[in-house]
């Protein structure tokens, strides 16, 4: 199969934004214009290997997103629990309140 190549606008683009990507899923290309000039060009992504579990789990670590365990949930489990003040719902209606 010979990919494409499709010339489009922004605006087109912008209006008809998942046929232009179901054409590039097809293996087809998408050029993008402003004011006749080429701005991007849309192609699928080259295959990417995806990390191992193993991998992104040391790659939290190595972020800090993660510590490594002991192997021991006693201290976890031995802590007080922490007082909400009023309960998970009303907690969630406040921090909600300044978006309605």
């Amino acid at each position: 199969m010979v990919a494409t190549m499709t010339s489009v606008s922004m605006t087109d683009l912008k209006a008809n934004l998942s046929r232009y990507i179901r054409e590039v899923r097809r293996g087809g290309e998408v050029e993008v214009l402003d004011r006749g000039t080429p701005v991007a060009l849309i192609t699928k992504p080259k295959s990417i290997p995806k990390p191992s579990g193993n991998d992104a789990f040391e790659e939290m670590i190595r972020a800090g997103v993660l510590t490594r365990g002991n192997g021991c949930a006693r201290e976890i489990l031995d802590k007080p629990l922490i007082d909400l003040g009023g309960g998970l719902s009303s907690l969630i209606i406040e921090d909600r309140e300044d978006r309605v």
